[in-house]
């Protein structure tokens, strides 16, 4: 029998879920929240819970969260609380839904969904922060927080090129910005090929590169699949 996934994609600013089929294919419709203010743990759980109550019937849950996960403990989300440092979260929702739950980055997540799984492939998502992703040959290298790295100025890359970076300099600057962020990184990973999602790369104007690719949003969602397969 098929299993039914709800998948859940944690941001800073809004929660967005969906159920999907096996085969990545949606069962239901994608449903978003605002992400609560402030994004401590307890109502971004009940944010959670409410989206699961809505979504019918599923028999798995993977969560894509913006921050370090190891083993459904979240080490920290520096765009939410810092309540989330050392949170047991996987536990806290097995509790609260019933059903197995599984949770990473929510950038690893959205990798899991673009990436050909050939070569050095980087991923980087940018939204309320900036997050990122490295697989070599489809292997996850994890914890990798490029984010936070400093770049320009003493200016981390979530700094230049983070949502409130975006408010205050407007799409042109933001742009100019992300293209010097293209050349750094790729002289850094050396990579084979470069995705950019996240709820901002709608707003990416500037020419890119032949090895670099715009992915959906919903991929923060369908990528959720890929931590089921043993």
């Amino acid at each position: 029998m098929e299993k039914l996934t709800l998948a859940i994609d944690v941001g800073g600013s809004g929660i967005k879920s969906m159920v999907l089929k096996e085969n990545g294919t949606p069962h239901t419709q994608n449903i978003r929240l605002e992400t609560p203010k402030p994004a401590k743990p307890e109502p971004v759980i009940a944010a959670i819970a409410h989206l699961a109550n809505t979504q019918g019937n599923f028999d798995r849950v993977s969560i894509g969260f913006p921050g370090v996960v190891r083993q459904g403990v979240t080490k920290g989300a520096i765009n939410l609380h810092p309540d989330w440092d050392n949170f047991d979260l996987g536990t806290v929702l097995l509790d609260r839904l019933g059903k197995p739950v599984r949770i990473a980055n929510d950038a690893d997540v959205q990798g899991l969904a673009a990436i050909s799984g050939a070569g050095t492939e980087l991923v980087i998502t940018l939204g309320t922060g900036f997050g990122s992703a490295l697989f070599i040959d489809g292997k996850l290298i994890p914890n990798l927080e490029l984010g936070q790295h400093r770049w320009r100025g003493g200016d981390s890359y979530e700094d230049r090129l983070g949502q409130r970076a975006f408010d205050q300099v407007g799409q042109k600057v933001w742009n100019r910005r992300l293209n010097k962020a293209i050349e750094a990184i790729a002289c850094l990973f050396n990579y084979d090929f470069l995705y950019i999602g996240g709820g901002n790369a709608k707003k990416v104007i500037t020419k890119i590169p032949e090895n670099v690719k715009i992915v959906p949003n919903i991929f923060g969602l369908i990528g959720g699949l890929a931590l089921w397969k043993e």
